[in-house]
């Protein structure tokens, strides 16, 4: 394994120009801090005074991509404070690095939004419950957070002495939104830097105690909330949703190619939305195609979990606060979502007992 050192980051830092500049943000003395851990992990702090958030974000991302191209780079984590702050650069991450308390931390991801994403990741959620699993549920989906309607949430989360989170507990699971902590009516406009930091508060700063799984629900894309889940916290696995019409399907690839490329592994791939049978006379209807995500997942070598039929009380469960699984425990869909959870199950053992052979 080729390992990696503090002079090859800064030597590529100092490939990255301010923008609009020719010079490099190492001759413009922003670099802080440089760490560099065994496995190749690699923390950045960089200080600054710029006020144009555009800026920043660019240096961020291309500080970012300058150390993931070199070899041997495992996480990286590139941290942005104003220059007179007191806050201690994060050590690099390790894969013992995650959360105090959290044996498997799984992503529900989608590269596109409107397939129902965060409809998978309830009741996928309620089904690791019903396997006797201790589950917590984190809504990462800073733009529009879904959790709260989901479950009918309407309490804040208590705040500790310490300033930690403490989550909302309903039908078993612990959960966490960004919607619990701002008024619903507020419209979030924020850029890259300010949604990593929630990302990173929701991830750290809430106390989740003893969980077997942490289903976090991403926002949909391959933008700043993915990266810095990836770079904050060792993931045991992403599950990726789609549909079955094509415009799906190709944006699942980047999601795809995204998470091959963070070294995240890919516990398989859920088809939502695929075919809906008529209750009064049982003919199926392809109303969005079908198959498009069974094919996609063997072309790149990922499980095939299930496909998720429509059915009016999935929409109706989740606007009402109750979800499939509750109410409707033996229907088509939530037999689908039991199927997914068996999945991801076998792939967490499997994945668990894969590394403690190697220990």
């Amino acid at each position: 394994m080729t390992t990696i050192t503090r002079d090859q980051v800064e030597q590529a830092l100092a490939g990255v120009s301010y923008p609009g500049f020719t010079r490099s943000i190492v001759s413009f003395g922003l670099i802080s801090e440089i760490r560099v851990a065994d496995n190749g992990d690699v923390a950045v702090v960089i200080e600054h005074n710029i006020s144009d958030a555009g800026v920043v974000e660019r240096i961020r991302r291309d500080s970012a991509q300058a150390i993931e191209s070199l070899e041997g780079a495992a996480r990286v984590d590139v941290v942005l404070r104003r220059k007179g702050e007191s806050q201690p650069a994060p050590a690099p991450l390790t894969p013992a690095g995650g959360i105090p308390g959290v044996r498997h931390v799984v992503a529900v991801a989608s590269a596109k939004g409107g397939v129902g994403k965060s409809t998978v990741a309830t009741n996928l959620a309620l089904a690791l419950r019903d396997r006797g699993w201790k589950v917590g549920l984190l809504d990462a989906d800073i733009y529009g957070p879904s959790i709260p309607t989901m479950f009918d949430l309407r309490e804040s989360p208590t705040i500790t002495g310490d300033r930690k989170i403490v989550p909302v507990e309903k039908e078993g699971l612990k959960l966490i939104s960004i919607g619990l902590l701002v008024p619903s009516e507020k419209a979030l406009i924020w850029r890259g830097p300010m949604v990593m930091g929630a990302v990173q508060q929701l991830l750290r700063d809430v106390q989740w105690g003893e969980l077997d799984v942490l289903v976090v629900d991403l926002p949909p894309g391959t933008g700043d909330a993915q990266l810095t889940l990836v770079q904050q916290v060792p993931l045991s696995a992403v599950v990726m949703v789609t549909t079955p019409q094509a415009v799906a399907l190709v944006d699942v690839v980047r999601g795809v190619q995204m998470f091959e490329q963070t070294q995240v592994p890919i516990a398989g791939l859920i088809e939502n939305m695929n075919g809906f049978v008529c209750p009064c006379c049982g003919e199926e209807t392809e109303i969005f195609g079908k198959g498009g995500g069974e094919e996609m997942a063997l072309r790149y070598g990922v499980p095939y979990l299930s496909g998720i039929p429509i059915d009016p009380r999935v929409r109706e469960g989740g606007d009402q606060g109750r979800p499939v699984l509750l109410d409707h425990p033996d229907s088509p869909p939530a037999r689908a979502f039991h199927r997914c959870a068996a999945g991801l199950v076998a792939f967490l053992e499997r994945g668990s007992a894969t590394a403690a052979a190697g220990e």
